[in-house]
């Protein structure tokens, strides 16, 4: 999930070693992926889900995150780093709604299968080491999160100020909800970083130790390898830092970023191509159905229009 045109296509794809041109994803999308770990072993698949339209089917989420899989399941966030007013809105409305859902399956799962409910509040758990520094202050999300920062090429050319408030908001979200964070692009070696993180979810590869918190690079971040103290505080001064009224942490992070940089309104659905008039789901059959019932349609409200202004309305009648 992520910014609509934000390159999830084009990072699935990679991951799955396939030569293709994306295509824009329509709605949700299913593709899998096997890998063989040694010869003669069964495959291993893995399911992969795309949900297209950036947060405009948010309702979309809950299809494929089930009480049977939520315990192999995992969420990969794809940011686009090149529209930095939308950014936070994005992964906001994504992630609240998808931790939502998942609250209430966990729910649920505690009534019917409450050893399955524990392990996976234990996994959540165990996100940190219970000796690392801010075990108690990070709220980690309830299934494995990677983020993706994409059009890395593009944000490389930001000012420097601007790509480091942007990149240690986005260690601290990432470190926050326990998440691994990584910046690519189409870049063969940044989409290699990408693709060695994907697997270690997808297919449980072993996870990278390799680290880069450099600000003029791109970060790659896995999952607990940070800290508060390295990420250090909100870029933005005491003075104005003691006058934001904040809850949590991460609200007074959602504070700063805003003030740099304000959200702004867009509408996922803008400029979406009517999936009826895509070659690729060309249906012979349908379409020549559907076209009757247009001009059915159309004739319909011909007629339905002349005979409401044949009709006489008397100024003593009732409606």
């Amino acid at each position: 999930m992520g910014n609509k045109n934000g390159g999830k296509t084009t990072i699935i794809l990679r991951c799955l070693e396939r030569e293709e041109t994306p295509k824009p994803t329509l709605a949700l999308e299913y593709t899998f992926g096997r890998r063989v770990r040694r010869h003669n072993a069964p495959k291993d698949i893995t399911h992969f889900w795309e949900l297209g339209g950036g947060t405009s089917l948010l309702e979309l989420i809950q299809i494929p995150i089930t009480s049977n899989n939520l315990n192999s399941f995992a969420v990969v966030l794809v940011l686009d780093l090149s529209k930095p007013n939308e950014l936070w809105t994005t992964m906001e409305k994504l992630l609240q709604v998808t931790r939502h859902h998942v609250n209430k399956i966990l729910t649920k799962l505690e009534k019917t299968s409450p050893e399955v409910a524990t392990e996976i509040k234990q996994r959540i758990q165990n996100t940190l080491q219970k000796d690392h520094p801010d075990y108690e202050l990070i709220d980690p999300f309830p299934m494995p999160l990677l983020i993706i920062g994409s059009k890395y090429d593009i944000f490389h050319e930001f000012d420097s100020e601007m790509r480091k408030i942007i990149s240690k908001t986005l260690r601290f979200v990432s470190h926050y909800y326990g998440a691994s964070l990584v910046f690519t692009s189409k870049s063969e070696a940044l989409l290699l970083k990408a693709r060695v993180l994907i697997n270690h979810l997808a297919f449980g590869y072993d996870k990278s130790k390799s680290l880069s918190v450099d600000h003029s690079k791109p970060l790659f971040i896995p999952a607990g390898l940070d800290s508060l103290s390295q990420i250090g505080p909100p870029p933005a001064s005491d003075s104005d830092i003691g006058k934001m009224r904040a809850k949590t942490p991460l609200e007074l992070w959602k504070k700063v970023f805003e003030k740099v940089f304000p959200p702004k309104v867009f509408c996922d659905l803008q400029g979406t191509k009517d999936p009826a008039q895509d070659s690729q789901y060309a249906e012979y059959e349908v379409d020549v159905m559907r076209a009757q019932k247009k001009q059915e349609l159309e004739h319909y409200k011909r007629n339905a229009s002349k005979s409401w202004k044949e009709m006489d309305f008397g100024s003593d009648e009732v409606l």
